[in-house]
């Protein structure tokens, strides 16, 4: 039985290295994360990057905010209200040209799956094959600006279409009633909703004619990436991190995904649409910038390109095109990979949502 000098000593003994431990645990640093909508299998990975402690590891505590749009989203970090945000590359580009810039630190899917909808018993197999029917679409959505530039792309004349205004909230809704032979709108957004009742899509992607635009990006102010580029790498990496494990992982990171947001499975086949909007998140981030260089590389020929479309097709009165290589930095990826094998078993993962795709 140890003596009671013994314990005392070894007490004292203990004391300053607890002491020390405690001083050393500096508390976790708040930060705030704005979505560009609410949150859904397209942004899963913000989540699975706060279940998995990759933040947390870093000593930041970050709140995910819902947001209200990307171009919302993009204008509340341009204006200081969020220090990062998740928001459409193209409205990052687009706030930048009204002085309020922003700079990407890292892509988040490659394509924003800007699409034209049809069901999969419809008789059109190409964009063309609209002549004479309608499009169901949403003026303020972000890809129906560039509809008439993917239709001259595709050979199709926009006069022989009837183009139907809807409500947001309606527009799957027209398609599987067949009020509208087809409908506009960014595909990680709409298929969720009508995989999940049984109503199998295929899409038209705008990119497939030349419109490459990339999904979201992680944005933040040029002077919070001058000021705190540690804090920056630390949110750059939690990401990419959390997307590896998407890509890998699938089924743990939806599961992941309702343990923090479990409102989301109460929907009909609310599951179902988690699962369909991570799948083609994953399928987005398979793609030659990043298998060539590392998740979320962005590459400056893109970054020039969309700029031009941008400022084409979206640009107002006073705004003022951006240098396209001040609006993304890659200093802040290359650590997070995956290996052939790694991406093989990803592309396998997504199979059944390239399905969707014509």
């Amino acid at each position: 039985m140890a003596t009671r000098r013994a314990i005392l000593t070894a007490s004292t003994l203990a004391a300053p290295f607890l002491l020390s431990r405690r001083l050393r645990a500096a508390p976790a640093r708040r930060v705030r994360l704005t979505l560009p909508w609410v949150a859904e299998g397209s942004n899963a990975y913000a989540f699975v990057a706060k279940a998995n402690s990759y933040w947390a590891d870093a000593g930041l505590d970050v709140e995910i905010t819902r947001g209200y749009g990307s171009v919302a989203a993009a204008q509340a970090v341009g204006a200081g209200q969020f220090d990062f945000g998740l928001a459409a590359a193209s409205a990052g580009i687009q706030q930048a040209a009204k002085g309020l810039p922003t700079v990407s630190l890292a892509c988040c899917g490659y394509d924003a799956t800007m699409a034209v909808a049809v069901l999969s018993d419809s008789p059109v197999r190409t964009l063309k094959d609209l002549a004479g029917k309608s499009i169901g679409g949403t003026v303020n959505s972000g890809e129906y600006p560039f509809l008439p530039a993917f239709a001259k792309a595709a050979g199709l004349d926009l006069n022989t279409v009837k183009l139907v205004q809807v409500d947001p909230n309606v527009r799957q809704r027209v398609l599987m009633e067949r009020q509208v032979d087809a409908i506009c709108g960014f595909a990680i957004s709409i298929a969720p909703v009508l995989v999940a009742n049984a109503m199998q899509p295929r899409f038209m992607l705008y990119s497939s004619a030349g419109l490459n635009f990339y999904n979201n990006a992680l944005l933040t102010r040029p002077d919070v990436l001058q000021a705190d580029p540690k804090l920056c790498q630390a949110m750059t990496e939690g990401l990419l991190k959390a997307t590896r494990f998407c890509l890998l992982q699938p089924q743990d990171a939806v599961n992941l995904f309702l343990k923090q947001v479990p409102e989301a499975a109460l929907a009909a086949n609310g599951t179902k649409q988690i699962q369909t909007g991570l799948g083609i998140f994953d399928m987005t981030m398979i793609a030659k910038p990043s298998q060539r260089h590392a998740l979320g590389w962005s590459e400056a020929a893109d970054y020039a390109a969309m700029t031009d479309m941008v400022m084409q097709y979206l640009g107002a009165a006073g705004d003022k095109a951006p240098d396209p290589t001040a609006l993304f930095t890659n200093e802040f990826v290359g650590s997070v990979t995956l290996s052939p094998e790694e991406w093989t078993q990803a592309d396998a993962n997504v199979k059944e949502y390239r399905a969707l795709f014509v």
